[in-house]
């Protein structure tokens, strides 16, 4: 059996589209997959199941979780050697370091042209830096995510691709988890 991460976009945020991690869980086992562990409660989960695209299984975890938990949420899945592959990538080595709260590693459903990387490069008005590395960007926000221009719906206008972000001491705490 092959080992997976899975993020969920969009739940358990300001009350909108709850989620209880142990229904996600009951539902990877009742949808065949083992080992489901939970981290936190913004939807990472990390699942042993056979050998599937990501693309598949996200199709499969976003009908199911609307069909069976009444939630409409977008899936990001990578196999558990993409996501050594996505730690082992960090172009931001000294950032990860000194401030991981500050790093961000954001996971997109595809890989962006590089045309729409340049014109979000463009748009940054503030101290943030950005790299992008296939499905992913690692984005380092020196002064803090909330107050930053560079938004979640600004990413995802320039890159036309929806992704859900997560600080570098949740992508190394699910890659402890793969392992």
């Amino acid at each position: 059996m092959a080992k997976y991460v899975a993020l969920l976009r969009g739940i358990n945020v300001g009350g909108c589209n709850k989620v209880a991690m142990g229904d996600l869980r009951a539902l990877f086992g009742k949808l065949g997959f083992a080992d489901t562990v939970t981290l936190l409660q913004s939807g990472n989960l990390v699942f042993a199941g056979d050998r599937r695209s990501g693309a598949a299984l996200e199709r499969l975890f976003e009908a199911e979780t609307a069909k069976q938990l009444g939630v409409a949420a977008d899936y990001i899945v990578r196999s558990a050697a993409e996501w050594k592959k996505i730690v082992a990538g960090n172009p931001f080595i000294k950032e990860a370091e000194s401030d991981p709260g500050h790093l961000v590693v954001m996971a997109l459903k595809s890989v962006p042209a590089a045309g729409d990387v340049e014109l979000l490069l463009g748009a940054i008005q503030g101290p943030e830096s950005l790299r992008c590395d296939g499905q992913q960007l690692y984005i380092v926000y020196p002064d803090g995510i909330g107050r930053s221009k560079l938004t979640g719906t600004l990413i995802e206008r320039k890159l036309k691709t929806r992704g859900t972000a997560r600080n570098w001491n949740t992508v190394l705490k699910l890659a402890a988890l793969c392992a």
